[in-house]
Formats: C-alpha cells, structure tokens, sequence
C-alpha cells in the first residue's frame, strides 16, 4: 500500500465519522466508500520480475498503441483506468540519465495527442548497452504525477520509481535492437509483464564488452 492512500482513506473516514454523526448516520457513507476506494486505488502488490535481457512494463493497464515513433524507435503506449495499480516502475535495469518535467494540458490519457500536449514526465534509463524512455502521462483525472528518483541514480530492473494519481497514461520508447513482444488491446502488469526482448546481436554486444556497446551511442537521443 502507498502512504498517500492510507492518508486518504484515514481522512475521508474521519470526515464520513463526523458527518454521520452531525447529521445521520447515511450521510457519512459516501466518504466511506471514497476511503474503500483509496486504499484500492493505492495498492502496491508484490511482483515476481522475470529475469534476462528483457524491457518489462513500467504500469498496469491496456496497450492501446504499439508502433514506430520515428528514428528506428517503437512507442508502446499503455493506458491505466481508475481501477489498475497506478505504481509505475522501471523497464530495465541501469542509470537514469535525463529527468524531464513538462507542463500541459490534462486530455483524456487515451486521445493521441495527450502525448504531446498533457502535463509529463519523461526519463531515460541506460543500461547494459542500450537505452530505454518512458514518459508518465497524467490524464482528465490525473492531476499530479509523482517520480521518486533524481538523475543519475540506479535502478534495478522492475524497481518502484513513482505512480500517477488516478487515471493515467505511461509510452515506452524502444530502440531497434529490441524485439516487441506485446500487442495492442492486451492486459500487461508493471514489472511483471515483458514488453520487448533484446535481439540476439545485442546481446552478443553486451557480452563483447565496452568496445562494442559504445556503438549504442550513435543512436538518436530519446529526450
């Protein structure tokens, strides 16, 4: 469970108390179930993350967009309802290596152009070789999007790294030594579910060592 929603839940509980007791006891159910809705809300379960050269899912919800971004970059957009584990977590293991805030519009997290126009948080990861950008999307609901981490600090692959405030929307950009291995409509989980695996050359870079993964850097930047 995330703090913030014992917070709530405490809070709303408290206020259904006291209106109950001001006026009648029905009156207080309301806030009731919006603190029964908290605590769903900010659930955060334990994931098993699979293990090996995999980019895996850094939200709960729907894929509703898997395809090329430009510059040999595949964007995976997933989209979070009211009632998914709004937790988000890292898609590989590595250095966070750019940070960027951006504020904007709150469009339904669905539309296409939320993308370009909502208020966002995007960060890079880099790690064995290759680099991974996801962007944190808040939504009509959305209004606050909370990212834990500060640049150049490490993550581990599935590490929690900050959560959306209801409904919300997180893309993920990959790189071309990534094989997609997810569809549009499909259900995945953050940390748990594969979203791409490296290709077999770039795996072979990586066990090569430095000389060879340093051709990573002619890539296009992400952010």
């Amino acid at each position: 469970m995330v703090a913030d929603g014992i917070y709530y839940a405490l809070a709303m509980t408290a206020g259904g108390g006291l209106v109950s007791y001001l006026s009648h006891p029905l009156y207080g159910v309301p806030l009731y179930l919006a603190a029964a809705f908290c605590l769903c809300f900010f659930r955060d379960p334990e994931r098993a993350i699979p293990a090996g050269p995999v980019a895996v899912s850094p939200a709960d919800g729907k894929i509703i967009g898997a395809g090329n971004a430009g510059n040999g970059l595949t964007r995976i957009c997933i989209f979070m309802n009211v009632f998914d584990v709004h937790v988000n977590r890292s898609p590989i293991a590595g250095r966070i290596t750019n940070v960027s805030y951006q504020r904007g519009r709150f469009l339904v997290a669905s539309r296409a152009e939320a993308a370009g126009q909502n208020e966002r948080n995007s960060v890079t990861v880099e790690g064995g070789g290759t680099r991974v950008m996801f962007t944190q999307i808040a939504g009509l609901i959305a209004r606050r999007i909370v990212f834990t981490k500060k640049p150049g600090e490490a993550v581990a692959k599935g590490e929690r790294v900050g959560l959306i405030k209801f409904g919300s929307r997180v893309d993920v950009f990959l790189g071309p030594e990534w094989e997609i291995e997810v569809r549009e409509g499909e259900r995945v989980k953050a940390g748990s579910s594969v979203l791409a695996r490296l290709c077999e050359q770039a795996t072979a870079r990586r066990r090569d060592g430095p000389a060879e993964s340093a051709r990573t850097s002619d890539r296009p930047e992400l952010a």
